[in-house]
């Protein structure tokens, strides 16, 4: 039997940026499916306690920085802690990887995930620009005008407000969060969980 994982994050995340290919590498040595499910973090944080970055007090903002230096450094990938092109407003990517899985199915979400999260990490990219944003999905093997013209639908901003208001009666309160039969997994350093969960 093929397991399945719902994947919820947002693509300007440096968590999921640090647990993106190790979590693609993962779902395929174990043959399982991934649904990845870009949400609104902006709806999730008031109902889960959760604060957006710049709310937060001064001391977690500066520990933040301090594992992601950590977690950079351990995992021996490259990520700009202070990247020019953060916060960006993540609406924009987050439909193209909808119309990107409603063209292309799962692995063009999850290739057009991962490319955006390393324009914003490592490569100093605006994911929020339209143009860059088009250029991103070409460069995944995907027709850039198609996609985003898919992304400008009503169809695409409903399903991400499905997979939000998803998000929030499973429970999930960051990103990633990795779902399992059912059971969260929240981070990118829970993977060795999800890896014994799909086993």
């Amino acid at each position: 039997m093929t397991t399945h994982v719902d994947y919820y994050f947002t693509p300007i995340s440096p968590w999921t940026y640090l647990g993106h290919a190790r979590f693609a590498a993962l779902v395929a040595r174990h043959g399982a499916t991934v649904a990845a499910k870009p949400v609104d973090y902006g709806r999730i944080f008031p109902v889960s306690g959760g604060l957006p970055l710049k709310q937060r007090a001064p001391q977690r903002q500066a520990y933040r920085l301090v594992e992601l230096r950590r977690f950079r450094d351990a995992l021996a990938i490259p990520l700009n802690l202070e990247p020019k092109y953060f916060p960006a407003d993540a609406m924009p990517a987050s439909l193209a990887i909808i119309a990107a899985e409603a063209s292309g199915g799962a692995d063009a979400a999850m290739k057009l995930t991962g490319a955006c999260l390393r324009a914003c990490w490592v490569e100093e990219r605006n994911i929020a620009n339209l143009a860059t944003l088009e250029a991103l999905v070409r460069e995944q093997g995907l027709d850039g005008g198609r996609v985003l013209s898919e992304a400008a639908t009503t169809a695409a901003r409903t399903q991400f407000e499905r997979w939000t208001q998803e998000a929030i009666d499973r429970g999930v309160f960051g990103a990633p969060t990795y779902v399992v039969g059912g059971e969260l997994f929240w981070g990118q350093d829970r993977l060795e969980f999800v890896d014994r969960a799909l086993a």
